[in-house]
């Protein structure tokens, strides 16, 4: 992968991470409960399976740098009164859904879904699983933070059909630990993982992140050499986003010991090549994967899909959310819960669904939705194919993107041939700069453009 730090400066601008499109600032709070009712009844008979996703709000401690919806307390009570209204609103959705459709994917996330006790966490399964039809093969993963977490925890996971886990490791680091108030030294991640191999998980995935206090390339060269000798399955490397005008308890991080631009860009370019090196397949959009895993040969066979879950093997699948702030999905319509934990119980308690805003998807969305995914998925769009699926003169649809394209072009990005466009290796690190060459809402006045996190 050969690009230079310049070409990072040069595309390090601001734009969605297109898990949506359109993006979830576009939802709107004239689509609420009803709306999102009459959806799951229409949605039942389009032969779509299913995914499913809860949040468990809840932390121990405060990581400074966390841009989740989530709550930091040592009151177990209050999870044990959130499972009780999610319990309530897993029912209301499942009473609206056919038993003859298949759940292939299921996946715990928050805040921190290991915050519950070992006894809840099969509890929370089971409450599921007796009320949607999960495959057997289904991909049932949770998030967890090695903080806090125990042995009991893991058997728990696996013993209820788990079998992929996501591990919030971040950075080794002492000092740069401290300074985000998320210490957990290598000894302990080493100990989580081994008991996560030892019971047979699947697949798992460490959680990176670049951009945190005090980080440098050498430290956090250090940190990439420790994990890779203990081979995880995936890695995820986000970028910090420092937006605490949103989450103001980044206020805690000071500001001058953040690294500058041009550091952050040294140590994303040191992620690519120390990764890539390993053996690691760069998938785009932060997300890498040993050669042989599901998502590499997915984007090979052309497959490979993107959502509110990130990157997936399963396309054709209706997302259906529960929790304060989680985010269904069907073919048609995006449907987001209220963040607030006392607005959520009291829709909940009222016999509504606690939806907060969303959006009905308009044909030309649908449209430019496929051809934004089929570049971030498939890293390559046939023009001719593309076109007669949605009866249209691709080049003349999308003068304007194909122009702004010209330039990413010179730059070694994409290859712009008559019949189809192709990302280069190097473009993988910039596939959301080219998908935003089809986003229509980015052509609004800037006073109507939501502040995103930067590109790379």
């Amino acid at each position: 992968m050969n690009f230079s730090t310049e070409l990072l400066h040069k595309y390090c601008k601001a734009g969605p991470r297109y898990t949506s499109y359109p993006t979830a600032p576009y939802f709107h709070e004239s689509f609420g409960p009803a709306q999102w009712e009459e959806e799951l009844r229409a949605s039942q008979d389009k032969g779509r399976d299913i995914s499913l996703y809860a949040h468990i709000p809840f932390c121990d401690t405060l990581c400074y740098y966390c841009g989740c919806n989530m709550i930091a307390t040592k009151d177990y009570s209050k999870a044990e009164a959130y499972l009780d209204v999610l319990f309530r609103e897993i029912d209301h959705v499942a009473g609206m859904t056919s038993k003859t459709r298949t759940v292939r994917q299921l996946h715990w996330g928050g805040g921190t879904p290991t915050y519950l006790k070992p006894d809840d966490l099969r509890r929370l399964y089971r409450y599921i699983a007796d009320r949607f039809n999960i495959a057997p093969d289904a991909e049932v993963g949770c998030e967890m933070d090695p903080r806090e977490l125990t042995l009991e925890h893991v058997k728990a996971l696996r013993e209820s059909g788990f079998n992929r886990v996501s591990l919030g490791v971040q950075d080794l680091d002492d000092k740069v630990q401290h300074a985000v108030n998320r210490v957990q030294p290598e000894a302990m991640i080493r100990e989580v993982y081994g008991w996560i191999r030892e019971k047979g998980f699947y697949s798992v995935n460490f959680d990176l992140m670049i951009g945190l206090p005090h980080q440098t390339p050498e430290t956090f060269e250090r940190t990439l050499d420790k994990v890779i000798a203990m081979a995880p399955d995936r890695f995820a490397v986000f970028n910090y986003a420092h937006v605490p005008w949103m989450k103001k308890h980044q206020k805690l991080i000071v500001e001058e010991t953040l690294p500058q631009l041009e550091q952050r860009l040294a140590l994303q370019k040191l992620t690519l090549e120390k990764l890539t090196a390993a053996g690691y397949v760069y998938i785009g959009m932060d997300h890498f994967a040993k050669p042989d895993d599901e998502l590499v040969k997915a984007q090979r066979e052309k497959t490979l899909y993107r959502n509110f879950q990130g990157y997936t093997t399963h396309k054709n699948c209706d997302i259906l959310a529960f929790g304060a702030s989680a985010i269904s999905q069907t073919d048609d319509v995006y449907a987001q819960n209220v963040k607030v934990l006392s607005e959520y119980r009291e829709l909940i308690e009222q016999g509504k669904l606690p939806v907060e805003r969303g959006l009905r998807i308009a044909p030309e969305d649908k449209l430019r939705r496929d051809v934004i995914t089929r570049i971030m998925c498939d890293l390559e769009l046939d023009k001719a194919s593309f076109g007669h699926a949605w009866n249209i003169d691709f080049d003349t649809y999308f003068a304007a993107a194909l122009n702004e394209l010209e330039d990413m072009q010179s730059d070694g990005l994409v290859v712009l041939a008559p019949e189809k466009i192709s990302v280069t290796e190097a473009g993988r690190v910039f596939l959301r700069n080219i998908a935003m060459a089809f986003d229509n809402y980015l052509h609004q006045q800037a006073t109507n453009i939501p502040r995103y996190s930067k590109t790379v």
